[in-house]
């Protein structure tokens, strides 16, 4: 374990059965920095966060942690009692002295903006409320290592939105280490120092957000991030999200539209070329089916077929 690593991690796996759920993961978390955990469903993500909790124990690996490690499970699961009722119970399990419990629990509530909802009941809480308060209980230990199971998850759009600036606030603690397991690549670009993508129980991708969001390192980690567009090259793949394709008359790339897709403000476009498929973004009313368009690429990426 490095000088400078609050937790670490290697060649991490959990088994249940036959089924590999996680293989050879490494991992260390830095203090000053939140790591965001991407994958799709089943690829080990809440598993990976239960064994650096030290709740699970894995097949094989180690991880090695200094300081205090506390995490928050995806359910705000909130005791029959006032909010801040529930941060000072928390603190009771920590050995936090009972003279300083009342000024960290609201400090801890006004770092997430419901200070006061401190004397509310929990159970009369909103669901938005109910995380943050969620967050706020954990935040109040004051631990050097936080783990966050989808600290977003179950929130309506606006909520999410809401939640997700002021807790890209919040995680900023030189004094901690983070890591946060999130839904979608825009909470990754909003609340992370370092992207890891699991895919498969295995680690495919880990970097600084532009390094793994902007410049996926494989066709797998790339289809899972978005990038749905994929035109044949020789050897290699061009791939490109539906907002690296601009439609444009003069364009170097003709092809013809397949299908639409009402979205809001405009229509999601599948275009077919000779060489593969794109998919675009158009206001509307956008161009019918059947009709050939031009089409030029920004940003896209060229990677190695296999």
């Amino acid at each position: 374990m490095s000088a400078e690593a609050t937790l670490a991690a290697r060649d991490l796996g959990v088994r249940r059965g036959r089924r590999e759920v996680l293989a050879g993961v490494d991992i260390d978390l830095h203090p000053g920095e939140t790591t965001a955990v991407l994958g799709p469903n089943g690829a080990g993500k809440s598993t990976l966060l239960a064994v650096l909790a030290g709740l699970l124990s894995p097949a094989c690996g180690w991880v090695e942690t200094r300081g205090r490690v506390a995490s928050a499970a995806q359910a705000p699961a909130l005791a029959r009692r006032s909010v801040r009722a529930n941060l000072e119970l928390g603190m009771s399990w920590w050995g936090v002295p009972r003279a300083a419990r009342r000024q960290r629990a609201l400090a801890a509530l006004a770092a997430l903006g419901v200070e006061g909802l401190a004397e509310r009941h929990a159970h009369t809480l909103s669901g938005g409320e109910a995380r943050r308060v969620h967050l706020a209980r954990v935040l109040a230990v004051e631990p050097d290592v936080l783990l966050l199971d989808e600290p977003f998850a179950g929130l309506d759009p606006s909520a999410r939105a809401d939640l997700l600036d002021d807790v890209a606030g919040v995680l900023r603690s030189s004094a901690r280490s983070t890591c946060v397991v999130v839904h979608d690549r825009a909470e990754a670009w909003a609340l992370a120092d370092r992207v890891l993508v699991l895919l498969d129980g295995r680690v495919a991708a880990a970097g600084p957000p532009p390094q793994v969001l902007d410049r996926p390192p494989s066709i797998e980690v790339a289809r899972f991030l978005g990038f749905s567009g994929e035109l044949a090259d020789g050897g290699e793949v061009v791939m490109a999200r539906p907002g690296q394709v601009r439609l444009d008359p003069a364009g170097p790339l003709r092809g013809r539209v397949a299908r639409r897709v009402p979205v809001e403000d405009g229509v999601r476009l599948e275009i077919e070329l000779a060489r593969g498929r794109l998919h675009a973004l158009a206001p509307l009313p956008g161009p019918e089916l059947g009709t050939e368009v031009g089409l030029r690429l920004e940003g896209a990426v060229r990677l190695p077929r296999r």
